[in-house]
């Protein structure tokens, strides 16, 4: 039976083994995994410092000349806006004036015309 248990025993130290030699390899790549990461945070804070930042204060200035041009294509759109309703009401207002002028001074020249029509129609004789 003692040559059983040392097999069982060989068995168990290779197993013990395997897992102090698995648990040195977790703890490494552990160790390894945040060196790596650190790396990429530095090289990501150094890309962000010399790409991203810059460029997001290109991008910031254009919008806010966008934001600027914006607000006076805005306010010319509204200033014209003004102007072609100010010109549309002058219109009516001078076509309405000119209306009732032509009708002041045609209406007395109307009613002169209907007038000689039925002196003229009172003289002629009504043939039936």
């Amino acid at each position: 039976m003692t040559g059983e248990l040392g097999t069982t025993n060989l068995l168990l130290g290779i197993m013990a083994a395997a897992s102090v030699i698995e648990a040195l390899a977790i703890i490494w790549m552990g160790i390894a995994g945040y060196r790596v990461y650190s790396h990429v945070m530095e090289v990501m804070a150094g890309l962000e410092t010399r790409q991203v930042a810059p460029a997001m204060a290109r991008v910031n200035a254009i919008l806010d000349d966008v934001k600027i041009v914006t607000d006076k294509v805005k306010e010319e759109t509204e200033r014209v806006d003004q102007a072609i309703h100010r010109t549309i009401d002058r219109v009516d207002d001078t076509a309405d004036r000119v209306r009732w002028k032509v009708r002041a001074k045609t209406s007395r020249v109307v009613g002169f015309l209907r007038g000689v029509r039925v002196a003229i129609e009172g003289m002629l004789p009504i043939r039936s």
